[in-house]
């Protein structure tokens, strides 16, 4: 949707696809030797023109935040709604997300197949 600094903001139809997508980006920059991290987060968003706003955003970005570099990591939102899609998840316990209260199960993504 857009370029935000150092980093870009998309949207997906669905949170697999977006996994996948997240995964052939991560593939794609390290053949140019350049390591990215993405967080997923999935909720209502507010759709502003040509741009989206509001906690969901709010919420990805905290999570892409407490990422590793090379990795995907998602909210607990995201599991439950690719059950069956053999994209497996690797538990990263509870993490504070500034701006945002309470504690959030984090996952990284497995292998997506």
């Amino acid at each position: 949707m857009k370029f935000t600094g150092d980093g870009s903001l998309a949207s997906f139809d669905s949170p697999g696809g977006a996994i996948r997508s997240a995964e052939a980006t991560i593939a794609a920059v390290n053949r140019l030797g350049i390591e990215i991290r993405v967080g997923i987060h999935t909720g209502e968003v507010e759709v502003r023109g040509d741009d989206v706003g509001g906690i969901a955003v709010h919420i990805g970005a905290r999570v892409m935040a407490a990422a590793r570099p090379g990795e995907v990591l998602v909210s607990a939102a995201v599991p439950p709604l690719v059950t069956g899609s053999n994209i497996t998840f690797e538990d990263r316990g509870p993490h504070a997300l500034k701006g945002v209260d309470g504690e959030w199960n984090l996952f990284a993504v497995g292998q997506a197949r």
